[in-house]
């Protein structure tokens, strides 16, 4: 069975239906439940900020995006009544783009949305989280909301978040009106909501990183390199023209000096943001598929964060291949 809220007002001692739609009561389904979102997002779960309105993605605009508390992005789509089952496909198809957005992205689509940067939105809003110590788009949520839901598209939603731990999750709502004209919204969700955090805990640590370097001969390697610092996103962009130039320039390159180097050159608007940035490099450095990152790029770990990296240099042996791919990227 679908899952289905009914709710009975109690009118002098005995139970009384409810059952005015938003329609009858004069309501705009799609109009008022988005400013009823915005006002107070708090009905799509805990600790969910909205980030962005409409947002444009390769297939279709996403009603709202938000991040949570770890940093992840959560694709929230509003159907008029009852969800069915093909948002699930269009949902999928918004967080595969999504996966590939960089902070700068975010940060773009939250300053449009907020008139803040995304880390000064973070730092108001999530006030005990240490932002420095926050990756973002580390995974994706996707969170459908409606009135009702098709029962195969909750079999669905059960399934792939019991057996497959999608983060994937649906917000039922209904619209209530009583006898004295006071309007209520009710809630219910497919997934409870600490069974979904404790997965999204969980999964944190699945992401699958690595310290060892590859071992590419020097021609894969070059075409490696090439790839990933020509794409058109912020990070590869920042190892191109930051990291790697300072490797080049100096035998040991400090955490300092590189946030240093983005604050002058105008990538950072202060210290926090610089340090938000450093982890975004430090995080893709250790990312296992980029081994060939680390088989040019060496560091220490950082032993009070697992994951953070200072003190980088470049590999014996690759200065005038590092030299070469700059040189041709230019």
């Amino acid at each position: 069975m679908a899952t289905e809220i009914k709710v009975w007002q109690i009118i002098e001692n005995k139970l009384e239906l409810i059952d005015v739609t938003m329609v009858e009561a004069g309501r705009k389904e799609t109009e008022d439940l988005e400013k009823w979102i915005k006002s107070n997002p708090q009905i799509l779960g805990e600790d969910i900020l909205i980030i962005g309105e409409q947002v444009p993605t390769k297939s279709g605009s996403i009603d709202f995006l938000g991040i949570d508390k770890s940093g992840n992005l959560v694709i929230i789509e509003l159907k008029r009544d009852k969800l069915p089952r093909d948002v699930l496909t269009q949902t999928i198809d918004y967080a595969s783009d999504v996966f590939s957005w960089d902070v700068d992205k975010i940060s773009e689509v939250c300053t449009k949305y907020t008139n803040q940067s995304l880390e000064d939105y973070l730092s108001e809003r999530f006030e005990d989280v240490d932002l420095e110590d926050l990756t973002i788009n580390k995974t994706q949520r996707i969170l459908l909301v409606g009135f009702s839901i098709e029962e195969s598209l909750q079999r669905m939603i059960e399934w792939l978040s019991n057996n497959y731990e999608v983060s994937i999750n649906a917000v039922i709502l209904k619209y209530i009106k009583t006898r004295n004209g006071e309007e209520l919204i009710a809630r219910t969700v497919i997934i409870p909501e600490e069974i979904e955090k404790e997965r999204i805990r969980k999964r944190q640590f699945k992401i699958l990183m690595s310290d060892e370097p590859g071992n590419y001969n020097e021609d894969e390697l070059k075409d490696l390199l090439i790839k990933y610092l020509s794409e058109n996103r912020a990070t590869p962009r920042r190892i191109r023209e930051i990291l790697l130039p300072l490797c080049l320039k100096h035998q040991i390159v400090s955490r300092d000096m590189i946030k240093k180097e983005l604050l002058e050159r105008g990538e950072a608007r202060d210290d926090t943001q610089a340090g938000i940035i450093l982890t975004t490099i430090s995080r893709e450095i250790g990312i296992a598929k980029r081994d060939y990152l680390r088989q040019v790029i060496q560091y220490d770990r950082d032993p009070f964060s697992p994951w953070s990296k200072e003190d980088y240099r470049l590999a014996e042996g690759y200065k005038d291949l590092v030299k070469s791919v700059l040189e041709e990227l230019k």
